[in-house]
């Protein structure tokens, strides 16, 4: 029987189909002017750009140009790469210009796709941004569809790091800017740490393109962008507490895997304590629970998490001396990329590497607080329907599933449950071995680098021949994926594989062509690349014969969009192929997650050695696993997300701030202004308004005075005269402040004034802005305990951030003044004080150079280097007498 939902559907349509609908009278209208755009010369076509581009400056919406600016771009990249965009890909385009996200299956082209909304929307001369998950894809596609924009008449710019300044701003000047988001964020960050406007790269947020839009705002949202300074070095710590962590039992210790989280017992307590105080590191007497020892708890736990939660090869891997992590989503090494709080270093000591010292952060953000910082976003990715609600919710985003252009012919099985995970992985090697004698292509799925070598170890055993991508292997990348599609090809990969990767069935056309041409140079590029099509052409008939790509998964990931990843690689453009997971109730979602009934049914049904259920329930049982982690990881981000967006509010006021002060010409308004603000305080603390005369602390105010405001002025003598007020003192206060300031102006200059207050208010700011990230850290880490006392640490963490907030404006008003107040002009004997100085150092910096020449005088006289009677008769080990400083044997007595 059909529910009222099924049957709604099929009378009106799913949302999605609406969608779809509503923009096929567009791509109608836009295959309507194909052959006019189609006769245009390649100038032609330039110049409908600048006829559109003046249209959008003169008040045209850029939807009423869609049509014209769609044909238009649809024209030049048929000319420039000889791809013609087909209706679904125009879709594609419209919906990202929509502000939507636009969900196209591996193999759809979506790299041509954000060309079109790129190309409408830097009409409006604003700047595009595409952005990518790596340098390699942002360096890739930014070189390829440059073709297209050159037809068009548009630049385009790509941003890397290490880039010079020059280059890197030009980029940024650029209609379109490809970038890494990890380059987009930390240029933000930068510019907004920089002295002066000119040096500032980022125009505008005004429209962004996110390739991969899943991994990089919801895998990616919880990682805070952080631009750190070193603090002090505590390595010996590090080294001294990881030797106690293999000495636990597992009674001293609870491990919490679904938070990844691990907390000392009471029994554990007292272990490490008798531990700390045997080995010096906790003063004889001195318990944990006292608040001085709360650095080395802090560090003893990150040690405890250091080795029962991060495992080698899993979460991290050595290379060259130094812990890389490994992105759990995609499987790639992150080079640069630290954990904070001192687990990087607890990791460090207990693989017994360098450890690199703690750092302190000088500026941080969030993805999803950099992104939302556009006043249009977009993006596109393979996989995005299961977050939908997240990406509406936080991001104010629409998901829009894409039609392909040809139906997917792929079969996805059934999973197969196994009871053990040695079962399972004997089913694993015997399917391989199937697929394998009939030449079927497999790519095999696994969580970790570990398990990918286990397996391949079990398949070197069975001499069946494969290649390994992990994030070891990571250089060779690109080959093992443009292999992985040939007959009989057998590739182990981790989630590396799961994205950004096109496998094409036969092996990859350009990449055989460039192999060959490296082999034999002399070979004619031609004739090469027509006998390599026919190889590949037929190559390609006997892997479609074999039944196409077989993706097989040995596990399951935590979330469902990386399973749909790797699966979307089978059945490419209509291909066919096919899709298995092979689990087992050992793996990780299964024991951490899995629902109890699952284990019921299955040891109810006493399954058999080697046996395997395989029902749709056990699906459906599997995917509200994934749907129940999902929705915590979602909640997590959420939360994280309220708490992140105290501070973001915060670093908007401090950076746009810090932009009116370095775009101001003339600060003096601002520093009177301050330079007020402290008076008043002053005024209001010594002299409480509403109080009697007799009850004033003028000697507080007046020394007050001297300290903040650098001023000497009869202030208990004012407060005793007749009929002088608060405001009175204030007024008095205000005008010999002013004037102290207006003299040094004179004394200095206006200008060099204006740039001392400029550089000042900077960094004061900078400064202040330090302290109060690291304060606010620290409040974090602590707030969650006033849960205890039944107070919601989201409103408490709101209070105090204000609270520390008006504090750091009040100290960077006293500041100012007080450093304001101090700089004046050096006086003449200062100016030759401080060039003797120079001097001196000058003559000291000089002196060994004087000594070595004098060293190098000849000891002799009369002494000829071309002519040894001159020599004199010196012994081998004596100096030479050249007076180089050298033994003889080793100097002139080495030619004799």
């Amino acid at each position: 029987m059909l529910g009222l939902g099924t049957i709604a559907r099929k009378v009106f349509g799913t949302p999605n189909d609406r969608k779809v609908k509503s923009v096929r009278p567009l791509v109608e209208k836009i295959n309507a002017l194909e052959p006019e755009f189609h006769a245009l010369t390649d100038e032609g076509i330039k110049e409908r750009t600048e006829a559109l581009r003046a249209r959008v400056a003169n008040g045209e919406s850029l939807d009423s140009v869609l049509p014209e600016a769609f044909a238009n771009c649809r024209e030049a990249a048929r000319r420039a790469l000889g791809l013609r965009a087909f209706d679904v890909q125009l879709m594609g385009g419209i919906f990202l210009h929509q502000g939507n996200i636009a969900e196209m299956k591996t193999g759809e082209g979506k790299t041509l796709v954000a060309t079109f909304p790129a190309y409408l929307n830097a009409l409006s001369g604003k700047g595009v941004h595409i952005v990518t998950v790596n340098d390699y894809l942002a360096k890739r596609d930014a070189e390829w569809m440059s073709k297209v924009y050159g037809a068009l008449g548009l630049t385009t710019g790509v941003v890397f790091p290490f880039q010079e300044a020059e280059e890197k701003r030009a980029a940024y000047e650029a209609d379109i800017t490809y970038a890494t988001n990890n380059e987009l964020g930390f240029d933000y960050l930068r510019d907004n740490m920089r002295a002066t406007i000119e040096d500032m790269m980022q125009r505008d947020h005004a429209f962004a393109i996110v390739d991969e839009v899943d991994s990089i705002l919801i895998d990616e949202a919880r990682t805070p962008l952080i631009i750190s300074g070193p603090s002090q070095d505590r390595s010996e710590l590090y080294v001294s507490l990881d030797k106690f962590i293999p000495e636990l039992a597992a009674e001293h210790y609870k491990l919490d895997e679904k938070q990844r989280n691990a907390t000392f017992t009471e029994a554990g307590n007292e272990f490490m304590e008798q531990r700390l105080w045997q080995a010096g590191v906790l003063p004889e007497g001195q318990t944990l629970y006292d608040p001085e020892s709360t650095t080395i708890v802090h560090h003893v736990t990150q040690a405890l998490r250091a080795h029962k939660l991060f495992q080698k090869d899993q979460h991290y891997i050595v290379r060259n001396g130094e812990i890389v992590l490994i992105d759990e989503f995609t499987g790639r090494m992150m080079p640069g990329r630290r954990l904070s709080d001192g687990l990087h270093q607890a990791i460090e000591a207990k693989e017994g590497v360098q450890i690199q010292p703690e750092n302190v952060t000088l500026a941080s953000v969030t993805f999803q607080n950099y992104f939302r910082l556009y006043d249009k976003l977009a993006g596109m990715t393979g996989t995005a329907a299961t977050e939908a609600e997240e990406f509406m919710d936080i991001y104010r985003l629409g998901v829009v599933e894409v039609p392909t252009n040809k139906p997917v012919a792929r079969k996805d099985d059934h999973d197969q449950v196994y009871r053990t995970q040695r079962e399972k992985y004997e089913a694993v090697l015997k399917r391989i071995q199937k697929a394998h004698e009939k030449g079927q292509p497999i790519l095999v799925g696994t969580t970790s680098i570990e398990k990918s070598e286990m397996l391949s170890e079990m398949l070197k055993a069975e001499n069946i021949p494969h290649n390994v991508l992990n994030a070891r292997q990571h250089e060779q990348e690109a080959k093992i994926v443009a292999d992985a599609g040939k007959l009989g090809a057998v590739t182990i990969a981790t989630n590396m594989a799961g994205r950004g990767t096109d496998i094409q069935l036969g092996g990859n056309v350009e990449m055989k062509v460039m192999e060959a041409l490296a082999a034999d140079p002399s070979a004619h590029p031609d004739e090469v690349r027509t006998r390599i099509e026919a190889e590949h052409a037929e190559e390609k008939a006997r892997v479609l014969e074999a039944g196409g790509l077989f993706v097989l998964a040995s596990e399951r990931h935590e979330s469902r969009r990386i399973d749909n990843q790797l699966r979307g690689r089978s059945g490419r453009q209509g291909d066919p192929g096919r899709s298995s997971f092979y689990l087992s109730l050992e793996d990780d979602l299964m024991r951490i997650f899995g629902s109890e009934k699952l284990e019921k049914v299955l040891s109810t049904l006493g399954m058999k050695e080697g046996e395997a259920i395989i029902h749709p329930w056990v699906n459906k049982s599997l995917e509200r696993a994934q749907a129940k982690v999902e929705g915590r990881n979602f909640d997590m981000r959420k939360q994280l997300l309220k708490f992140d967006d105290v501070m973001n509010d915060q670093r908007k006021v401090i950076f746009s701030q810090r932009l009116e002060i370095m775009e101001a010409e003339d600060l003096e308004e601002i520093t009177q202004d301050m330079r007020h603000q402290v008076i008043d305080d002053l005024v209001d603390a010594y002299l409480p308004p509403k109080s009697y005369a007799d009850q004033w602390n003028s000697e507080g105010l007046y020394a007050a005075t001297m300290a903040k405001l650098m001023l000497d002025l009869p202030v208990i003598a004012w407060a005793k005269e007749d009929g002088v007020d608060q405001d009175e003192m204030r007024e008095r206060l205000y005008a010999a402040s002013d004037e102290f300031m207006a003299k040094k102006a004179e004394a200095f200059g206006a200008d060099t004034m204006r740039q001392i207050e400029k550089q000042f208010l900077l960094q004061t700011i900078d400064a202040k802005w330090r302290e109060h990230l690291v304060t606010l850290e620290h409040l974090r880490s602590v707030v969650g305990f006033r849960g205890y006392a039944q107070r919601d640490p989201l409103s408490e963490y709101k209070t105090e951030a204000f609270t520390l907030f008006g504090n750091l404006l009040d100290g960077l008003r006293e500041d100012v003044t007080l450093k304001l107040g101090q700089v004046r002009p050096m006086t003449e004997e200062e100016q030759q004080a401080m060039f003797n100085q120079m001097e001196e150092r000058r003559a000291a910096l000089n002196a060994p150079i004087a000594s070595f020449a004098a060293a190098k005088a000849p000891l002799l006289d009369g002494f000829d280097e071309t002519d040894p009677s001159t020599w004199g008769n010196p012994g081998r080990n004596d100096p030479c007498p050249c007076g180089s400083g050298e033994k003889f044997k080793h100097c002139h007595g080495k030619l004799a």
